[in-house]
C-alpha cells in the first residue's frame, strides 16, 4: 500500500500567501463593489523593461529559425548568462566567483527550498524569526524540523533567532550551534539590512563552528547605503561557508517570467564532501534548464540599456516605499524598513494581533497587507506592506490607512 510523506501533515494550515489569497477572494465575493488595493504579496506591477522585451522578441525569432533554434538548455545555464553574472555581479564587486560556480534556475524560491536536498536530514537548521516561510516549510517536508508545537508556534528541531524591536530586527548568534543558517538580507519581511562588518561576523562564526550559511540576496538591487554588502562573497572567508541565492524577480520584474541563480563555490564543503558537485548532480537530474528565451532576457538585464531602465524601476518602487514609510510614520505608526528593501515593517496599533490588523485593513480600508505572525511567532503584532504596487495605488492606500 502506498504511503504519504507524513512530514507534510506537520505543516500548520496553508502556505501563508495562499491563506491571504483565500481571505481576499472571499471578501471580494461578499463585497463586489470593494476597490481592493493589494500591498501584500511581493509581486511587481511595472512592465518588463524595453531592453528585456527586445531580447525576448529576438530570442523568439531565433527559435523560429532552424539555424538558430535551441532545444534543451545546458542544465547549469548558458555560458553567455553565467559569464555576465560572474563579471558584473561578483568580479565587479571584488568577489572571487567564477562562471562555473553559478547555477541558473527558474527563481530563488525553488532553489531556497531545494537546496536542503543535498544535506543530511540530521542537520540542525537556524532561521531568523520572523522569516520567509519557504525556508522552514521545505525543511519540514524533508523531515528535518521535528514536530510543530502549537503552544510556541515553533518546530521542535529548528533553532529560531528572534528578530525583534529590541535587537533592531537583526539576528544574534544562537546559543545552540546550528549546521545550516538561513540568512536573508536585505530582509524579507522586516526590510532590515546588514552591514558588511556584521555579515563578516556571521561568516567568521560559520567557519569557526563548521556551519554553512544559506544566503538569500533576492533584494540586493534595492540597497541604497554604502556599507551594506550586495553579496555575502564580499566577506573574507565566505567561499568556505556560504551558498548564495539570487533572483531576477525583484530587480527586473521577472515574477511571471521566472529566472534566478545559485552560487556554490568549489571550495565549499560539508565535512569532507564538496557541495558544488552534489548540487550539479541534483540540478542535472531534476532540472532541464531555464528556457533559452528567458536566459537571453536575463542577459539583457546586464546590458547598458537594461541597467539604466531597471535602475529607474527600482527607484519607482523605492519612491513607493518612501511614501508608505513617511505617511505611516507621520500618522503615528512605528515603522521600519523601506531604505534598503521594498518592504515596510510596521507595528499593529492598540496591541492588535497581526491577523486582527489584516482584517481591519481589508474591511475598513480595502487594503491588503501581510500579517507578521505568518512569518513566525516573533512577527506577531507586526505587519508587512510592499512597495511593489503602482504609485497611484500606494498613495491611495496610505491615505486610507491614515484615516482609520
Amino acid at each position: 500500500m502506498a504511503k504519504a510523506n507524513d512530514n507534510y501533515l506537520k505543516l500548520p494550515g496553508s502556505y501563508l500567501f495562499s491563506m491571504i489569497g483565500k481571505k481576499v477572494r472571499e471578501y471580494g465575493e461578499a463585497h463586489p463593489d470593494a476597490d481592493i488595493i493589494r500591498l501584500g504579496i511581493g509581486d511587481v506591477t511595472q512592465p518588463l523593461a524595453p531592453a528585456i522585451i527586445d531580447a525576448l522578441h529576438k530570442a523568439v525569432d531565433e527559435m523560429g529559425n532552424a539555424a538558430t533554434f535551441k532545444g534543451y538548455a545546458p542544465d547549469l545555464g548558458y555560458d553567455f548568462l553565467r559569464n555576465v553574472i560572474a563579471e558584473q555581479d561578483y568580479k565587479a564587486r571584488g568577489c572571487d566567483i567564477s562562471a562555473d560556480e553559478i547555477f541558473v534556475a527558474d527563481g530563488a524560491k525553488s532553489d531556497c527550498a531545494n537546496i536542503q536536498e543535498i544535506f543530511s536530514v540530521d542537520n540542525k537548521i537556524a532561521v531568523c524569526d520572523p522569516v520567509y516561510p519557504v525556508y522552514v516549510d521545505s525543511n519540514v517536508m524533508a523531515g528535518r524540523a521535528g514536530d510543530y508545537d502549537a503552544a510556541t508556534e515553533r518546530f521542535t528541531k529548528v533553532i529560531y533567532m528572534p528578530c525583534t524591536e529590541a535587537n533592531g530586527f537583526m539576528p544574534e548568534f544562537p546559543k545552540e550551534d546550528p549546521d545550516l543558517i538561513y540568512l536573508c538580507f536585505p530582509n524579507n519581511p522586516t526590510g532590515s539590512a546588514i552591514t558588511k562588518s556584521k555579515l563578516q561576523e556571521w561568516v567568521d562564526y560559520a567557519n569557526r563552528i563548521g556551519a554553512i550559511i544559506l544566503y538569500d540576496a533576492a533584494y540586493e538591487a534595492y540597497i541604497s547605503e554604502d556599507d551594506i554588502p550586495h553579496s555575502i562573497f564580499e566577506c573574507e572567508g565566505a567561499r568556505t561557508c556560504a551558498i548564495e541565492f539570487r533572483s531576477f524577480s525583484k530587480n527586473a520584474g521577472f515574477t511571471g517570467v521566472r529566472l534566478g541563480f545559485t552560487v556554490i563555490p568549489k571550495d565549499l564543503k560539508a565535512g569532507d564532501t564538496a557541495l558544488h558537485p552534489l548540487w550539479a548532480r541534483r540540478h542535472g537530474t531534476k532540472y532541464n534548464g531555464a528556457p533559452y528565451i528567458i536566459q537571453r532576457a536575463g542577459e539583457a538585464v546586464y546590458s547598458p540599456e537594461g541597467k539604466a531602465q531597471l535602475k529607474e524601476q527600482v527607484a519607482y518602487y523605492m519612491k513607493n516605499a518612501r511614501v508608505i514609510y513617511d505617511g505611516l510614520k507621520g500618522a503615528g505608526y512605528d515603522v521600519s524598513g523601506g531604505v534598503n528593501a521594498p518592504y515596510i515593517w510596521l507595528k499593529a496599533p492598540n496591541n492588535m494581533t497581526s491577523w486582527e490588523f489584516f482584517d481591519l485593513l481589508l474591511d475598513k480600508a480595502n487594503v491588503v497587507g501581510t500579517p507578521g505572525s505568518g512569518f513566525g511567532p516573533s512577527g506577531e503584532h507586526f505587519f508587512r506592506l510592499t512597495a511593489f504596487g503602482t504609485y497611484e495605488n500606494t498613495v491611495r492606500a496610505v491615505d486610507r490607512i491614515k484615516k482609520l
